[in-house]
């Protein structure tokens, strides 16, 4: 009597066994297919914030500031004749 339950529960087993292979690879490629797809966002969002520190870093040097001070903003450096100084309290 044992031996005619076998088999039975064998195959469905193996069935079993058979669909568990399957969607652990069907879920597998999911997440690989998620995975390069987050990679690709990376490498986009790298790469934008590598062009923003060039940019930055090109519009904060100190020439460029100087010259639009100069240029834009009408700006000049102080004359020193012009400075005042405090002597003993009285200008």
């Amino acid at each position: 009597m044992p031996l005619r339950w076998l088999t039975p529960l064998l195959i469905i087993a193996v069935v079993a066994s058979c669909l568990a292979i399957i969607r652990s690879t069907h879920a597998t490629r999911a997440y690989y297919a998620d995975l390069q797809r987050i990679e690709g966002t990376h490498w986009y969002l790298q790469e934008d914030y590598s062009r923003l520190m060039l940019e930055r870093s090109t519009l904060a040097s100190p020439h460029r500031i100087a010259k639009m001070a100069r240029d834009e903003l009408v700006m000049r450096t102080p004359d020193l004749a012009a400075y005042r100084t405090l002597v003993e309290g009285v200008y």
